[in-house]
């Protein structure tokens, strides 16, 4: 599916999720077919005419103005997050060629030395798809110590995040509030494929997480968007106990190349203190490998 493909969807599924009453629409007691809006309605909210949106809806319009989107955006009540991918969607170029398959992803020298310095930090590395690039010792042991501390070195092993919230009970056990972190990769997910349509591994992960999770599937069906660069879970560590942490998410100003996710707690606190306890049990493991190596680099 294309972006114009996915901008319909997205309409479709927002509009209804909004009820008359929440707009301020009076409806008599009339019975209503479907649950939402309809499309006459939310076009009258967004000033435009109700043929011109249900062409947009349909995926038959594709030179919608920033004007006209922006009307649509507060029609449908979204938030800056939701807005951008909105516009994002309806602003992709048509499919021309089809895509090849994408080429493995890399970290840089710099994200590599980046990684490094923070050591004692729980930190990963995320390509687009939320595979896991690199991590440092800390960053494994607190995600993911019951995968090999190794596996993000070899394209073909590398854990996946999103793969791993949702199908891999070890994570799922991990945050008390799995739903607001299945939420925020949902929300994630949802972003990447507005920028990359056409991904076909990207398109798998989804459907792979679809056909696995009926939790995704239903989060996926709404069209959600989550912003959470940084976001605080709770989390329940078979080696430390509870703790709450601060995830950030640190990505370039595009957001076209690998993240960088930090796991912080506030100072002097048990959660701090529990953080140090990681990474005093992860650094008295005896050492591995470089957690990339040449064939990483770009």
């Amino acid at each position: 599916m294309n972006n114009h493909g996915h901008l319909a969807d997205f309409l479709q599924a927002r509009r209804g999720q909004l009820r008359p009453e929440d707009v301020g629409l009076q409806t008599y007691g009339e019975r209503r077919r479907v649950p939402g809006l309809r499309r006459e309605e939310l076009a009258m909210l967004a000033g435009i005419s109700a043929p011109y949106y249900t062409r947009l809806e349909q995926g038959q319009s594709h030179n919608a103005s920033r004007e006209v989107l922006d009307a649509i955006a507060k029609a449908l009540r979204l938030d800056d997050s939701e807005r951008a991918h909105l516009h994002a969607l309806a602003n992709a170029p048509r499919r021309g060629r089809p895509a090849g398959r994408p080429r493995a992803e890399r970290i840089s020298p710099a994200t590599s030395a980046l990684l490094a310095a923070i050591e004692g930090t729980p930190a990963i590395v995320m390509g687009r798809r939320s595979d896991v690039l690199a991590w440092n010792r800390q960053g494994h042991g607190l995600f993911a110590s019951h995968l090999d501390l190794g596996s993000p070195d070899t394209p073909g092993r590398r854990p996946n995040m999103a793969r791993l919230v949702f199908l891999d009970a070890h994570t799922r056990d991990l945050y008390t509030d799995w739903p607001a972190k299945a939420r925020a990769v949902v929300g994630n997910l949802r972003l990447t494929a507005g920028r990359y349509p056409d991904d076909p591994l990207l398109a798998g992960l989804i459907g792979e997480l679809t056909m696995g999770s009926p939790e995704f599937a239903t989060m996926w069906a709404d069209h959600r968007i989550v912003a959470c660069d940084v976001a605080d879970y709770e989390m329940r560590h078979p080696l430390v106990g509870t703790l709450t942490v601060t995830q950030q998410t640190l990505q370039s100003p595009q957001g076209n190349g690998p993240a960088l996710v930090v796991a912080t707690a506030d100072p002097g606190s048990s959660s701090a203190t529990a953080l140090n306890l990681l990474a005093h049990a992860t650094a008295s493991e005896e050492a591995t490998r470089p957690r990339h190596g040449a064939e990483n680099r770009i």
